[in-house]
């Protein structure tokens, strides 16, 4: 498995990605997560979508809570083709406790705790932790990717401003 150091920090230091990095243009890889009701979620269950995948360590984070929430209300806004995917590596019993303290109520939080498919086949998976770096990748309704970043230190905020404007121009 591919792996990628220097290109992402968590709290200054170094860290090892695992996977290939995501890049606009290309087909977006397959995964399987868990549901909150422990039921595998693939790239297919969403298809005709433009699914925003928003990726964070732990909901549990002041960060990742306010990446979650910002979705939940202005992207999920945009259009009934939209579909907002968060995913960590929090257990989907937690997950679904978090939404219900949060009234975060339109993203669909998916667990990638079993087997870090998603983390691995989208280089997301922090090698040292078992965590997932924060990011965001934006896949089109015919599931090429049409924005990725990888946000450079983990404890920052993802570019809200440029990930809408990729959804925007996927829903047009």
């Amino acid at each position: 498995m591919e792996k990628r150091t220097g290109v992402v920090t968590f709290a200054g230091g170094p860290i090892t990605l695992v996977g290939p990095e995501v890049k606009v243009g290309q087909q977006a890889p397959d995964f399987t997560v868990l549901s909150n009701d422990l039921q595998p979620k693939t790239l297919k269950d969403y298809e005709g979508k433009v699914k925003v995948i928003s990726v964070v360590p732990s909901l549990d984070t002041g960060v990742c809570d306010a990446q979650t929430r910002w979705f939940n209300q202005d992207a999920t806004s945009l259009s009934e083709d939209v579909v907002v995917l968060t995913i960590s590596m929090d257990l989907p019993f937690a997950q679904k406790r978090w939404c219900g303290a949060a009234g975060v109520d339109k993203v669909v939080t998916l667990s990638d705790h079993k087997d870090a498919s998603f983390g691995e086949n989208y280089g997301f998976l922090i090698e040292e932790l078992r965590l997932l770096t924060r990011g965001v990748v934006v896949i089109d309704k015919d599931n090429k990717v049409t924005y990725v970043e990888y946000v450079p230190e983990v404890t920052q905020a993802v570019n809200f401003d440029a990930a809408l404007e990729a959804i925007k121009a996927d829903i047009q």
